[in-house]
């Protein structure tokens, strides 16, 4: 029997339908179009192409998208300046801070610099901390997607065991956090890991955030499993060694397809809500 695949372009779709009655209703109370700000620093192609569909999603939901393009030159100064000026617009909603920054610049400073009732990437420490002790903050883009996802097709985490390989403070943490507030008992896992085959080969639901591709062989996985992979590689390759999978877990997300429309989706989300909360305040 083919695993159920959890289509993430599917339900970014549907969702953007939705966020688009919530933009009009905004704009027809007399509010402001949500913004979110985005952040390139350098000339990194792959960043500009995120930044690039970031900026369509928002245009797709009547949104707009306000984008900041630095040289790879900027001080951290310089940046955190430009960061202060965003915090301080009324009209701006959202931040992202593209990652990764060029290597000089103090990234984790700039991420802490967001105000938090515009962090809708989910980066700063304030949010991450809020976050895992169950308090209001927007949660970070990739793993909240995830949530959204697995929430969708009523993936019942509730007892049972999660593993997620990677410990990245935008990805692997807030994900072990996001899981365990759900009643899932977690091991986070990482490339050092002794004895990683066995622990994965336990797991109730698998998360691929170590960033190499198809580190984690199917083989290593059990049957029956939900197997979620945040990775994407050149080639069309996750994290996780996905073709096997497709006849034995219970569901996986595909690659493309899967986990990434839901971490743009999940950034427009949080942006609209944050404009809806800017209106009602």
């Amino acid at each position: 029997m083919s695993a159920l695949v959890l289509d993430g372009k599917a339900l970014a779709a549907a969702e953007e339908q939705a966020l688009a009655v919530r933009v009009a209703s905004l704009a027809a109370r007399g509010g402001r179009l949500p913004i979110l700000a985005t952040i390139l620093v350098g000339d990194d192609p792959a960043s500009a192409t995120y930044v690039r569909m970031k900026g369509n999603a928002c245009q797709r939901v009547g949104m707009r998208s306000q984008r900041v393009e630095l040289s790879a030159a900027t001080t951290t100064e310089e940046l955190l300046a430009r960061i202060d000026a965003l915090n301080a617009d009324p009209d701006v909603h959202g931040i992202l801070l593209q990652h990764p920054v060029p290597a000089h610049i103090d990234e984790r400073a700039c991420f802490d610099r967001i105000a938090l009732a515009k962090d809708v990437d989910g980066v700063t420490t304030l949010g991450f901390g809020r976050m895992a002790m169950g308090e209001p903050a927007w949660g970070s883009a990739t793993p909240a997607g995830i949530m959204r996802l697995l929430a969708h097709y009523k993936v019942d985490l509730r007892g049972r065991l999660a593993v997620v390989v990677g410990r990245s403070p935008i990805l692997g943490k807030p994900m072990a956090a996001m899981l365990l507030n759900a009643d899932a008992t977690v091991v986070i896992c990482h490339s050092r890991t002794r004895d990683l085959p066995a622990l994965i080969a336990q797991a109730d639901v698998v998360v691929g955030a170590v960033g190499k591709p198809e580190f984690i062989r199917a083989e290593w996985i059990k049957d029956g499993a939900v197997v979620v992979d945040a990775g994407y590689h050149p080639g069309n390759v996750g994290d996780i060694e996905l073709g096997p999978l497709v006849e034995r877990a219970a569901a996986y997300t595909p690659v493309p397809g899967g986990v990434g429309p839901m971490t743009i989706n999940t950034l427009i989300a949080q942006t609209v809500s944050a404009a809806e909360r800017a209106l009602a305040n």
